[in-house]
């Protein structure tokens, strides 16, 4: 079992180190919360390490940041934004330079513009795109904010080496020699700061549980969380050299990177039965990685328009994005879902998807699905009763006498439909510009997309296979013959 950080060094040695790295220099930090034990034990120690200095050596700014993923599991993000109104308030009050900010992700970044608008499968081990877009790249922003402001900046985080050995060998690689601080894997004028470094997971609950939180909260209100979900937290991660988030955890409700919501499960089962239709949700997706439902699913075709198959033995096609048809049927169960949680649950407001990731998925239906029906708007009206169409009336379109028309026309001519489309999204796009004869790259990259039917690439494919086939015949007999 590793040593106890406090058989060496007592709790004063610690403030003393953190008081020690905060007067060395003017450069601003950057603390990253998420609202489990490591990153709470982490601000309370720089907040308690800061109580001890006079106030006229408080000058340093101190930003404390956490990352909103917009499908945060909901009792966290409850305890987050609370945590955070506290922090602010008792900053104030206590004459601390502290100020609190609440990070999330680009709405064309969202999870459910990439899953339902561009149709990125369900992260998976081997295709983890979540975490780059909802929190690696939110946290650089505000980093590169803050480093373009000051020149420099040091991110304090709640790392441990005890985490695992990943997490250590990560630290170490890290390091500066005779120095407090860690280079930063991204950033080369930015550096890191863990405090809790040589921290074991039962330091950090005894600190919490035996000394009084700062900012007014009780640390027993997170233990009881912790209890009651069974569950470990997801880090705020600053880079990929971060892992994101344990094999059971806090974080995202939708995540189907790990087997099983464990910590959703058991909060259902600790009386938040209002949390179902989420753990539901998620499941659904979690089905789709079933490798017979993949191409039931999903397109034969790759967002870029291609098809990659192989003959090599398997003889199976790559699948590509979700096909628009269960995006349009998943749409509609988390809609649903939003309904019942606004029901049952304890805020009637609750989103699971914001207005704003709605305007946005319409938009890209209709420049890359030929979605001219405005089927989200559509779907959206139908479970929740709101015409969000009358809200945004800037994307254009056909009427439904020239939709009509232009679906005729495909069929008679054996074109799809979908080609047609984006080649007017293309022609609309171009509008306006002083050089209409930009428009042909981009007409080209569409008519260079596979556009032939899923029958007829099976026909290519089985023709490859068969050649494949008699060129080893050819070439065993030609041995044979010698």
């Amino acid at each position: 079992m590793t040593e106890s950080v406090f058989e060496t060094r007592k709790l004063s040695d610690i403030y003393d180190e953190i008081k020690e790295v905060y007067l060395s220099d003017n450069r601003p930090w950057i603390l990253g919360f998420s609202g489990g034990k490591d990153s709470t034990c982490m601000v309370q120690l720089v907040w308690n390490a800061l109580l001890d200095l006079p106030e006229n050596q408080r000058q340093k700014k101190i930003y404390i940041i956490s990352s909103d993923t917009l499908v945060e599991s909901p009792k966290i993000v409850e305890q987050i934004t609370d945590t955070l109104t506290s922090m602010e308030k008792a900053a104030k009050e206590q004459n601390l330079p502290i100020s609190t900010n609440l990070v999330r992700p680009l709405t064309k970044d969202s999870f459910w513009v990439c899953l339902l608008g561009l149709g990125y499968p369900a992260p998976s081990n081997s295709f983890r795109w979540c975490t780059d877009r909802l929190k690696i790249r939110n946290a650089d922003r505000f980093i590169t904010e803050k480093v373009s402001e000051y020149g420099e900046a040091i991110v304090v985080l709640g790392t441990r080496k005890d985490e695992s050995s990943n997490r250590k060998q990560s630290m170490l690689t890290y390091e500066i020699e005779n120095s407090y601080l860690s280079r930063h894997s991204s950033f080369a004028q930015t550096f890191v700061y863990p405090p809790l470094r040589d921290f074991i997971t039962q330091d950090v609950w005894n600190y919490l549980l035996q000394n009084k939180n700062p900012w007014g909260t009780n640390n027993r209100d997170l233990l009881a969380l912790y209890q009651n979900a069974d569950a470990a937290e997801c880090p705020l991660v600053i880079d990929t050299s971060t892992s994101s988030c344990g094999n059971s955890r806090f974080g995202c409700w939708v995540c189907t990177v790990v087997e099983k919501d464990k910590s959703m499960e058991n909060l259902i089962d600790s009386g938040e039965d209002w949390m179902q239709p989420l753990l539901e949700l998620r499941q659904d997706l979690k089905d789709t990685q079933d490798p017979e439902k993949k191409l039931e699913i999903r397109d034969f075709k790759r967002r870029d328009g291609k098809v990659i198959f192989f003959t090599d033995g398997r003889e199976k096609i790559t699948p590509g994005p979700y096909k628009i048809e269960f995006r349009k049927e998943f749409l509609k169960k988390l809609l649903q879902a939003q309904q019942q949680v606004r029901k049952d649950g304890p805020d009637p407001t609750m989103s699971l998807i914001l207005e704003e990731e709605i305007h946005e998925i319409q938009r890209i239906w209709r420049v890359e699905q030929g979605d001219w029906e405005n089927s989200v708007y559509a779907i959206y009206q139908e479970i929740t009763g709101v015409n969000l169409s009358l809200v945004k009336e800037d994307l254009g379109g056909f009427t439904e006498v020239e939709q009509n028309i232009l679906d005729e026309i495909c069929v008679q001519n054996s074109v799809p439909k979908l080609l047609v489309s984006k080649l007017l999204n293309a022609e609309f796009d171009s509008q306006g510009m002083t050089k209409h004869s930009k428009i042909y790259p981009k007409l080209g990259k569409i008519l260079s997309e596979e556009w032939r039917g899923y029958d007829e690439i099976e026909t290519i494919k089985k023709e490859l296979k068969d050649k494949k086939k008699k060129k080893i015949q050819n070439e065993q007999f030609s041995r044979e013959t010698k």
